[in-house]
C-alpha cells in the first residue's frame, strides 16, 4: 500500500495481458501527459539568440511570425485601384467603328509579385526627410524629437483620413550619407553619419512605430561603394533605403556644380544587392526609393528590374507651385514606369511658389503616389 498526498493506492501486480486502465492511476497519468507535452515543447521552440546590451548578455528567443503570401487578385485590384484611371470613353453605338483601345502605361504589370509582407500598393509611406544634425536639410531635423515626431503621426493620420483605403505608415527618412562642398580626407565629396546617429534616429522611430529610409547622397564615390557599408542596419526589418542621382557625380564634378545622374545598372546593383540580403534573413521586400526630377537624372530608367524582394519607386522630388509639381510628375515619372511612384512636398520651397498641396490634391495624381516625402 502507498500513500501519496493522503491517499492510499494499492500496489498492483499485473501480467503482460492485463489491461492498464490508466484512470485507476491519476497522479501516474498526469505526470505522464505532463512529460509528454514538456518534451514537444522543449524540442520544438526556437533556439535562444544571445544579444548584447549594456546590462550584459541577455537570451531572448526569436520571434518568427510567417507571413501569408500575397494574393495576386486583391495585389493587381490594389494596383489598378493606385493607377487612378480616368474613367473610359463612351463609345457610340450608331456609329459603324469605335477608337481602338490604347494601352496605358500604368499600372505597371511586368513586375513580379512581391515576397510576403510586401508594403505597397496596400499602404502609402509618409516620410519625414533630413539629416540630425542640421535644421535646414529638412523637417526632421528642424524641431526638437518630440515634436517632430507628434508632428509626423499627425501628418500621417491626414493621410489616412484622406485615403482610408490605403493605410499611412510614418517614416523617418534620414540622410546617411551627405553629399559636401569639400573633397574630404579621400576627396569623395560625402560624409557619413556616424553609427550612433543611425542608432538614435531607429531608437527614435520605434517611439512610433514608424520605418526607417536610409538616403544616400555619394558625391564622387558610388552606390555599390556606400551601401555595403550600410549593411548591419539593411538587416533590420524596417530599414529601407534611397537613392539621391542629384548628388551622384560620375564625371567628377563637385557635388552642388550641376545636378548628378544615376544609371539603371546602378540601381539595379543596389536591387540585387538588398534581393540577397532579404533572402539570407528572412525578411519582408526592402522598398527601395530612386529620387527624379529631370529626365537625365535616370538613365536607362526603363531598364529598372523590380524583384520579389525589392519593390521600387520613383520620387519625384522637384519643388515649386502645384502646376509646376504636376507637370514634373507628368514629363519626367509618368512616361518611364517603373512600379511605383513619389512624390515630394517642400514646406517653405513649395509654399512660396504657391501652396503645399494637401493629400486630398495629391491623391488625385494618375497614378497616385505610394511615398510622399515632406522636407
Amino acid at each position: 500500500m502507498w500513500v501519496i498526498l493522503g491517499k492510499q493506492y494499492k500496489i498492483v501486480e499485473m501480467s503482460s495481458d492485463t489491461p492498464m486502465n490508466w484512470w485507476k492511476f491519476p497522479l501516474l497519468s498526469f505526470l505522464l501527459v505532463f512529460l509528454i507535452v514538456f518534451g514537444y515543447l522543449w524540442y520544438s521552440s526556437p533556439v535562444p539568440v544571445v544579444h548584447y546590451n549594456e546590462k550584459g548578455f541577455v537570451a531572448e528567443t526569436p520571434k518568427v511570425k510567417k507571413l501569408p503570401p500575397i494574393d495576386p487578385r486583391v495585389y493587381d485590384a490594389k494596383m489598378l485601384a493606385i493607377a487612378n484611371l480616368p474613367p473610359p470613353p463612351v463609345v457610340s453605338t450608331t456609329t459603324a467603328t469605335s477608337t481602338p483601345f490604347k494601352k496605358t502605361l500604368w499600372p505597371v504589370t511586368s513586375a513580379p509579385y512581391p515576397l510576403p509582407g510586401a508594403i505597397l500598393p496596400f499602404n502609402r509611406l509618409i516620410a519625414y526627410y533630413g539629416n540630425l544634425y542640421s535644421t535646414k536639410m529638412g523637417v526632421l531635423g528642424k524641431y526638437p524629437e518630440d515634436e517632430m515626431l507628434a508632428r509626423l503621426a499627425s501628418t500621417t493620420a491626414m493621410w489616412t483620413a484622406a485615403d482610408p483605403s490605403t493605410p499611412a505608415i510614418p517614416v523617418l527618412d534620414y540622410i546617411a550619407v551627405v553629399a559636401q562642398a569639400g573633397a574630404g580626407a579621400d576627396g569623395k565629396y560625402r560624409a557619413r553619419m556616424p553609427d550612433s546617429e543611425i542608432d538614435r534616429l531607429i531608437a527614435m522611430a520605434e517611439k512610433i512605430n514608424a520605418l526607417v529610409i536610409l538616403e544616400i547622397q555619394p558625391g564622387l564615390s558610388t552606390m555599390q561603394q556606400e551601401v555595403p557599408l550600410l549593411e548591419k542596419y539593411l538587416k533590420l526589418p524596417q530599414v529601407h533605403l534611397a537613392l539621391d542621382p542629384e548628388f551622384t557625380m560620375p564625371n567628377g564634378e563637385k557635388p552642388g556644380t550641376i545636378i548628378g545622374t544615376l544609371d539603371a545598372k546602378d540601381v539595379n546593383d543596389v536591387a540585387q544587392y538588398l534581393a540577397k540580403l532579404v533572402q539570407e534573413n528572412n525578411l519582408p521586400p526592402k522598398v527601395l526609393i530612386v529620387h527624379r526630377f529631370t529626365k537625365p537624372m535616370l538613365t536607362n530608367a526603363p531598364l529598372i528590374k523590380p524583384l520579389p524582394e525589392v519593390q521600387v519607386v520613383i520620387d519625384m522630388d522637384g519643388f515649386g507651385s502645384p502646376a509646376k509639381k504636376r507637370g514634373t510628375y507628368t514629363h519626367v515619372v509618368i512616361p518611364e514606369p517603373v512600379q511605383f511612384t513619389g512624390f515630394k512636398l517642400f514646406y517653405v520651397n513649395d509654399a512660396e511658389a504657391g501652396h503645399l498641396m494637401t493629400p486630398e490634391e495629391v491623391i488625385q495624381l494618375s497614378p497616385q503616389p505610394s511615398f510622399i516625402q515632406y522636407q
